[in-house]
């Protein structure tokens, strides 16, 4: 055997994180994410709100019409994130390699610490049953030889489920009467392709293997390979310099047609970027600008820079594409730094880098932070911390939205 590979994934993570926290919460239709009467979307739901056709990424507004009983909250992403560390500290001690997909979620190589199919379901149970003692939470565990066969395997008996996949035979057994949606990576895009020219299974994928790799490209390729129960790919640490790009956007629960506004807003996201990028110690050569309209028309705007994780530098340059934009009203903003690299890598300044422009930067921070301070009343300054958290982010751009209606 070549490998031997977990799946954890937590269920309905958020809302069972909060069930757990308030008993009170437990039975019932819970629903993390926007309020009703905000835009946005469900992050997550309890197995009873699921019941009523509530799903995650699902438009609040249509959750609510389908289950208008339901208990909504807001996600509390810090608790989320101390209970994650303390989940993958657990997981972490049974494998040689772990890939964190999420915050609830990972694959773990067990090859070694298994040694063989006993070995790996102690392991699993071990898991599942720590994750209940220690944490009072539930997992769904999969077993698998491959990766994409593991997090089919997790998925199976969920909630609070374990099921194994041994062979790639076993695999292909399980799901070559299903739709192609089962398929790691088939999105509702993909499978629409596939659904138009009839190929509707998984089995329709293996009769057709050339066409569906002549339609996909690449992608069809690998497709086709799971299909056949074929991966050979490997549990990968996650990595922060490996990220394509570190951004952060904002949802306006009214359009704002106010530039300035977006230009201060722009501003907070940029200081956003810029704590996040000095966290993993990243730093981009490009920032890009994203705006969706109110009629949600979405643009992108990027621009290469010097290599930075300066909230000026980012907001300036951002600043100037939001200039440079259509003016009508926008349902929601972002910004971002792209084409990441270490902080230890090297750079190349220009002698006005060496000069002033270095050494101001922290002098227009401070101005910047002073004139948001003048507008709205508000101490940026020494709030930062706490507005580098999503809730209190978007509760402060939303005050900021309605100072200036």
């Amino acid at each position: 055997m070549d490998q031997i590979i977990i799946h954890v994934d937590m269920d309905a993570f958020y809302a069972s994180v909060e069930m757990r926290d308030d008993p009170g919460l437990r039975g019932k239709p819970l629903i993390i994410g926007s309020l009703p009467h905000e835009r946005g979307v469900v992050a997550t739901c309890s197995y009873e709100a699921r019941k009523f056709g509530v799903r995650s990424g699902m438009n609040i507004k249509e959750a609510y019409r389908l289950c208008p009983q339901g208990i909504y909250m807001h996600p509390n992403f810090n608790k989320y994130r101390a209970v994650s560390d303390q989940l993958h500290d657990i997981w972490n001690t049974y494998a040689s390699a772990s890939q964190t997909i999420a915050l609830d979620e990972a694959y773990l190589d067990v090859t070694q610490q298994a040694k063989d199919w006993d070995g790996a379901r102690k392991i699993a149970g071990l898991i599942k049953q720590r994750t209940r003692d220690e944490l009072h939470l539930t997992c769904s565990v999969g077993v698998a030889y491959s990766k994409t066969a593991a997090k089919t395997a997790s998925e199976e008996k969920k909630p609070d489920g374990y099921f194994e996949i041994l062979t790639p035979a076993d695999f292909v057994r399980l799901i070559i009467h299903r739709d192609v949606r089962v398929l790691y990576t088939v999105g509702e895009k993909t499978a629409e392709k596939l659904h138009t020219v009839g190929i509707n299974t998984v089995g329709d994928i293996r009769r057709r293997r050339k066409e569906v790799e002549s339609m996909l490209g690449k992608h069809g390729r690998w497709i086709t390979r799971i299909a056949f129960g074929i991966d050979d790919s490997k549990v990968t640490p996650y990595r922060p310099e490996d990220a394509k790009s570190i951004g952060r956007e904002v949802t306006f629960q009214q359009d704002v047609s106010d530039f300035r506004v977006l230009g201060d807003v722009l501003l907070l996201l940029a200081l956003c970027v810029e704590n996040r990028a000095k966290r993993v110690g990243l730093q981009g050569k490009g920032i890009n600008l994203k705006l969706t309209y109110g009629d949600m028309k979405t643009i992108t705007r990027s621009r290469t820079t010097a290599q930075t994780d300066n909230a000026v530098v980012i907001y300036n340059e951002a600043l100037q594409m939001l200039e440079q934009v259509q003016h009508r009203p926008v349902r929601l903003i972002g910004v971002g730094l792209h084409n990441l690299s270490g902080e230890d890598e090297p750079v190349q300044l220009s002698f006005d880098d060496l000069g002033s422009r270095m050494d101001s930067l922290p002098h227009q921070r401070a101005m910047l932070l002073d004139h948001l301070k003048e507008r709205y009343k508000l101490d940026f300054a020494a709030n930062l911390e706490k507005i580098y958290h999503w809730d209190t982010l978007h509760k402060t751009i939303e005050y900021m939205r309605k100072y200036k209606e």
